[in-house]
């Protein structure tokens, strides 16, 4: 993308959040749904494309690009976010990493334009971070497949009109081995959405349960075709590695709206008959939360940077994503620290991200498995004894 173009995008992008989703935060919440309007919008302005090539009808941004624009977007609700972020994301890209060039034309066009909602169907209740524990199973039935499973807090599921199904295909592998990836419509028979879950926050990103019983696809429903098969486990971490720069890059957008909130407040807020800006312990927890901000910021550009140049892809995201999740934690904990009883009340922006910022430390792999990937890459044989 041009520099001028990219900047477009940007700004648009910018406007469009600060002017149109900001005021509706507290009814997004409220109402755990995102307003139809806000929908078409973020359709007609490509968002549900941003990580598609050209091709295919995106903006075809590189990472790098990509994490800009996730610095606006964290600016507000990360519902809005989790509207197209499996489209571009750990959903489009399986597509994008293990397709077939039939699948790739088949369904990137019509993610790219929002006319379908993707979903990435790899979390079961027994395997999260750690996929090895998978149940989740198909067997072949003529020149198909047959699906038998569940799984468990699958983004956009209840509006999803594909799911990107890992399944087992050979009993007899262990561990990450013999898992494939299927393409499952909505509306096939036996595969079925349970209820919303009701979470702790990021309400208007809605998860839920996917069941399938004794589900039949055809051939070209497996990911990749035949060179495909058990590769579901390598295609799943690449696409992680890729939505983990993107979540840090979120949670930066995020700091920096936190930070805004925290200056704000102290600016206005009186205490002792002066503003509470005035006071050090203050001005301490704000300089720590910029400093956080700066340090993420940096992060996620270097490795941005990096995984387009093709040097680090899997590293460079994890301590991105390890660092950025935990720092936008601690950066919500000082804004409501210094907005005091009012970060305590519903209604108040900083007590809304308080409970959103939670999630980013456990899902597209928690930061404990985050430690895990990179100390095993430094220590290698050493790190396994």
């Amino acid at each position: 993308m041009e520099p001028s173009d990219l900047a477009d995008v940007l700004s648009a992008v910018r406007t469009f959040i600060r002017k149109e989703v900001v005021p509706l935060e507290e009814q997004i919440d409220a109402e755990d749904a995102i307003p139809e309007r806000i929908i078409a919008t973020c359709k007609e302005m490509g968002l549900y494309g941003f990580a598609i090539p050209e091709e295919y009808g995106g903006l075809g941004m590189t990472l790098e690009e990509e994490a800009q624009l996730a610095f606006e977007l964290g600016w507000t609700t990360p519902a809005l976010r989790s509207l197209f972020g499996t489209n571009n994301g750990i959903a489009g890209q399986v597509l994008l990493v293990g397709g077939t060039d039939e699948q790739k034309k088949a369904w990137l066009p019509r993610l790219a334009s929002g006319e379908v909602t993707a979903s990435f169907g790899l979390t079961e209740a027994d395997a999260g971070s750690d996929p090895s524990g998978l149940v989740t199973a198909a067997r072949r039935e003529g020149t198909g497949w047959v699906i038998n499973g569940s799984k468990r807090f699958i983004t956009n599921a209840p509006v999803a009109d594909v799911i990107m199904v890992f399944a087992r295909t050979n009993p007899d592998a262990v561990g990450n081995r013999g898992i494939s990836t299927f393409l499952v419509p909505a509306g096939t028979p036996g595969l079925t959405i349970g209820p919303k879950d009701h979470k702790m926050g990021q309400f208007g990103a809605w998860t839920a349960d996917v069941h399938l019983d004794d589900v039949r696809v055809p051939a070209e429903a497996l990911v990749g075709g035949e060179a495909g098969l058990d590769q579901g486990f390598r295609t799943a971490t690449k696409c992680l590695a890729h939505g983990r720069a993107h979540i840090a890059a979120l949670c930066v957008g995020m700091a920096g709206r936190l930070v805004h909130e925290s200056v704000e407040f102290a600016k206005t807020r009186q205490q002792g008959g002066r503003p509470i800006a005035s006071y050090q312990l203050i001005q301490g927890l704000i300089a720590d939360s910029i400093t956080d901000h700066y340090a993420g910021r940096a992060l996620v550009l270097d490795v941005a940077r990096a995984y387009d140049a093709g040097t680090d892809k899997v590293k460079g995201p994890s301590a991105a994503k390890y660092f950025a999740s935990e720092m936008v934690g601690r950066v919500a904990d000082r804004a409501v620290q210094v907005h005091g009883g009012a970060g305590y009340i519903r209604g108040v922006a900083v007590e809304r991200f308080y409970r959103d910022a939670r999630l980013f430390r456990i899902y597209e792999g928690t930061s404990q498995i985050q430690q895990v990937i990179i100390a095993r890459l430094a220590l290698g044989a050493a790190a396994r004894g």
